[in-house]
């Protein structure tokens, strides 16, 4: 963000329009931006090169980002203005996150919690699938414990961006595999037409053993593990849905550290119980459905699904 006025000098820039006049306002208004892109130009543009290609937004695609553009160009940078400014932009990411959703196929990967659907979408797209991953998108798992450490979520702007941008390199002709997601993951939203394609759209199911998703997930899961408290403090959120009693037991394991004994009873107690109702009511069975039962979660183990599944999916 290289704002040629600030807050504060646009207000004052916009009080003199109203209260004197529009050449007064210019005038310090472009004293001003002067000075602003100079300390820009000072540091941020520094050390690029002629080669540099900045695109250049205000709110409107006005007299701001105009400044900056113009300045730029007579430099030397190719320097392109945004037209209609993020005000434009963002009315395009909202029609086109309405639009692009239906014009693509989907399949998509459902399986309960720890059956390795990230890594799976990872081994299809290394693959050459075209893949969809929300979750990578939204930096976030996608559970009561899915916060990423040290990586906060996007905003929900930038998030919807992102998919935006997806979406429009996907080719029509060719399926988008996609995970089997709930409408918020973690506090951002999934656009509302991508959800009602989602669950319009064939699964790929897969089955896995309970030892397996244990073991998996507390691979996926590590950074919490140093800290039973932490741990604690999150599944204490669970005592409306799970009851006292049954928390208080989990919580025993986590002290305890029994982190297998933890994670088996939390699927089997809670998410294995959500995920399925959850499943039945938004991704329910059709037809088109394919099943795929594994064991092996390893890299060369999910390379071989990914494979087996691109060879019984039509359109790859």
């Amino acid at each position: 963000n290289l704002p040629v006025l600030d807050d504060a000098e646009r207000e004052r820039v916009g009080t003199l329009y109203k209260q004197v006049s529009s050449f007064e306002a210019k005038k310090v208004g472009a004293a001003l931006v002067s000075r602003n892109i100079a300390r820009h130009l000072e540091t941020w543009f520094a050390d690029k090169p002629k080669s540099y290609r900045p695109l250049v937004y205000c709110w409107r695609g006005g007299s701001r980002s105009g400044a900056m553009t113009h300045i730029l160009q007579k430099i030397g940078f190719a320097a392109t203005q945004l037209d209609g400014g993020y005000q434009a932009y963002r009315r395009h990411v909202v029609a086109e996150l309405e639009r692009l959703p239906a014009l693509l196929s989907y399949r998509v990967v459902s399986g309960p919690t720890g059956s390795g659907k990230s890594r799976l979408l990872q081994a299809l797209a290394d693959e050459g699938a075209q893949v969809l991953d929300l979750e990578a998108l939204a930096a976030h798992r996608g559970s009561l414990l899915g916060a990423l450490p040290e990586q906060p979520q996007p905003t929900q702007k930038s998030f919807e961006s992102a998919i935006c941008f997806a979406l429009a390199r996907f080719n029509p002709q060719r399926p988008v595999f996609v995970e089997s997601e709930s409408k918020k993951i973690g506090v951002l939203r999934v656009p509302a037409a991508l959800i009602a394609a989602m669950r319009a759209s064939p699964c790929i199911r897969l089955e896995v053993p309970l030892a397996t998703r244990v073991r998996l997930l507390t691979e996926d899961y590590a950074h919490f593990l140093h800290d039973p408290a932490i741990i604690n403090s999150r599944l204490a959120h669970l005592v409306s849905l799970r009851g006292h009693e049954t928390v208080a037991a989990w919580q025993a394991l986590a002290r305890l550290q029994a982190w297998d004994d933890l994670v088996a009873a939390l699927l089997e107690q809670h998410y294995d119980p959500a995920y399925g109702k959850s499943l039945s009511s938004n991704y329910a069975p059709t037809p088109a459905d394919q099943t795929f039962s594994t064991a092996d979660l390893s890299r060369a183990g999910l390379q071989q699904l990914a494979r087996k599944i691109l060879a019984a999916v039509p359109g790859n």
